[in-house]
């Protein structure tokens, strides 16, 4: 077999990056190759602000997929090598696929604790398969334990119920992935209320139907219609305790418990649970071989310059299983976020058809400034350019409005410039802080008014 464009991964970058091809070059032969036969494809794609999209998830079967895009053929398998000297990969079922232009698109697999070898247990959440385990471990558990401090984590943590949770994290506070102590301290007392029926907001939805397979991450609302209940009393409300600044020293069996696991944490605390979920964070999932070496990062990913090409000539890489190694702008930087691998899925298409077509590509106006729409706690989260003070120093100001149960405004300045925002609740001020960061107007004239709730300050930048 052989085309102009092979990609290899189904994920959100991968089906991102052969459809950004069949848009620009439809009379080029595009294969597209996934361990999964679904195909994730985004629809409904709508701009809130110049950085910040919603878009839903759409699954169709690959031969849908197919006419919806006749240049676009999909090969349900796995890539086991490439020969990036003669242009060809080879994959788990013998087939050789010749390509003018590679994209590796194979994303992240979960990070789990050391001990989840042994113990049956011990589950992380990465794919659909992973969620249909958990669904039916948990149905069965009184008592839980969470490692992990990221989103999925948090997500689990506020909607689990009918059970105890023991939440081990090694940060001083909740979501450290995402946010700082103070609004940590406003997601707090959201942990022990009743999940009330969720919003409509305005961000990306996506919806995912369980089949038998492995490979893509979940993304955003994989829980949106899961009842995530355990088999504790009814009547008694969830617990949650929560382990600040420790990890897990210890797991065994418990004996004379009703209890599976006996967890000893490394600050002496110990406890017994019925199963234990890692969330950990991610790895790249690279389980091929490359004729001449794939350029790796310190933590595994494959390296790409500005126009997302590998050190291999035609082959690029996008989404979590590269590396941006390029000099980044200010308020940009790289999270293994599926709102960054549809972004790089489609860069990296553009870029390809430049080279093909030896037309200058120019980088995506997206990689200007970092910003990421989410949920926690039942609130939505919207993290704008430099939202914690990533690579300011200590030379910077903070000011911060909370409206306890309502939203949570973070601004940090830095020469009294905007240079990040973090905006929990439905405070509309997302395009209004996108605007200040991008244009680094001078805010010395309006000093702490800019957050004061009494004046618009939104009449100021319109």
């Amino acid at each position: 077999m052989e085309a102009t464009f092979v990609i290899v991964g189904g994920g959100i970058a991968g089906v991102s990056c052969a459809e950004t091809l069949a848009f620009f070059e439809p009379d080029k032969s595009i294969i597209l190759l996934s361990e999964s036969s679904l195909i994730k494809t985004v629809i409904n794609l709508h701009a809130i602000t110049r950085t910040l999209t919603q878009f839903n998830i759409q699954e169709m079967e690959s031969s849908e997929f197919s006419l919806k895009h006749p240049n676009i053929t999909v090969i349900h398998d796995t890539l086991v090598e490439i020969n990036d000297g003669e242009h060809y990969i080879l994959t788990s079922t013998n087939k050789t696929i010749k390509y003018e232009y590679l994209c590796l698109c194979t994303g992240a697999q979960p990070k789990l604790i050391p001990q989840a070898e042994l113990f049956e247990e011990i589950i992380g959440i990465r794919d659909t398969d992973s969620v249909e385990i958990f669904l039916q471990k948990i149905n069965r558990a009184k008592k839980v334990a969470i490692v992990g401090n990221g989103g999925i984590a948090s997500e689990l943590a506020y909607k689990i119920k009918n059970t105890q949770v023991h939440w081990i994290i090694k940060d001083k506070h909740i979501s450290a992935t995402f946010v700082e102590p103070g609004a940590a301290e406003f997601f707090l007392s959201s942990l022990n209320k009743d999940v009330q029926e969720e919003q409509v907001t305005k961000r990306m939805r996506y919806q995912e139907e369980y089949s038998h397979r492995s490979g893509a991450a979940l993304g955003p609302d994989w829980y949106k219609n899961l009842i995530i209940k355990g088999a504790g009393d009814l009547n008694i409300p969830s617990e949650i305790k929560i382990h600040y600044e420790t990890e897990i020293s210890n797991i065994q069996r418990s004996n004379n418990s009703p209890y599976a696991l006996e967890v000893t944490l490394s600050n002496g605390d110990k406890f017994t649970c019925d199963m234990i979920i890692s969330a950990t964070g991610v790895t790249a999932r690279k389980s091929f071989v490359s004729k001449n070496e794939l350029e790796l990062s310190n933590t595994g990913e494959i390296k790409v310059n500005e126009f997302m090409q590998t050190n291999l000539q035609n082959v690029y890489a996008a989404g979590d299983v590269c590396c941006a190694n390029w000099k980044l702008a200010k308020h940009w930087f790289q999270m293994k976020l599926w709102t960054q691998a549809r972004q790089m899925g489609s860069y990296a298409a553009k870029a390809m058809v430049g080279h093909l077509n030896n037309e200058e590509v120019l980088q995506d106006f997206c990689f200007e400034m970092f910003a990421h729409s989410t949920k926690l706690f039942g609130y939505k989260v919207i993290l704008l350019g430099l939202f914690n003070g990533q690579k300011l120093g200590t030379n910077y100001e903070i000011l911060i409005r909370m409206t306890k149960g309502l939203e949570y405004i973070k601004f940090v300045l830095e020469d009294n410039k905007l240079q990040g925002a973090v905006l929990i609740g439905d405070t509309d001020l997302e395009e209004m802080a996108e605007n200040l960061i991008l244009n680094q107007i001078d805010l010395s004239p309006y000093g702490d008014d800019i957050l004061n709730p009494d004046i618009d300050i939104e009449d100021y930048f319109d």
